[in-house]
């Protein structure tokens, strides 16, 4: 297997110091707020972005530790596969949020509807576009009924 390295960009801020206090996905965190410290050589990488609602974090979920093959997900009682589901637990372990952005201040970033670990470290932000992404004929699977 190839080795591939990457460099966090900046550290998540968010009120969950712990996994059991994070909730499981960033659908149930509405206006939790949270900080983006940017590495400020990075800067001026943010020009325009404050003039998008939503961002998209990538992330490395540094407390993640091994994973298995098939887990039962927190909605469900059967072992699934693990890429049908979304545990932290991976062989790669990244996280991916979308997020309200509220504003930048220099390289901070505000934002809301955070799920991710106080002190994550932050691999990517693009923003948000939902034209991008073709969400016609959307199957969910297992899952199917069971988000309210």
């Amino acid at each position: 297997m190839e080795k591939i390295i990457f460099y966090s960009i900046g550290i998540i801020h968010s009120p969950f110091k712990s996994r059991n206090d994070a909730p499981i996905q960033p659908h149930f965190t509405e206006d939790i707020c949270g900080t983006i410290e940017l590495n400020p050589k990075f800067t001026p990488a943010l020009k325009d972005l404050d003039g998008f609602s939503h961002i998209t974090l990538i992330y490395y979920l540094h407390k993640s530790e091994g994973y298995k093959l098939e887990v039962k997900p927190f909605l469900d009682n059967t072992l699934r596969g693990l890429f049908a589901t979304r545990s932290p637990n991976r062989p790669n372990p990244l996280g991916l949020s979308v997020v309200r952005l509220d504003k930048i201040e220099s390289n901070i970033l505000y934002i809301r509807d955070i799920d991710a670990l106080d002190g994550t470290p932050l691999l990517d932000i693009k923003p948000f576009i939902p034209e991008f992404t073709n969400m016609e004929k959307i199957k969910l699977g297992w899952i199917n009924g069971k988000i309210k």
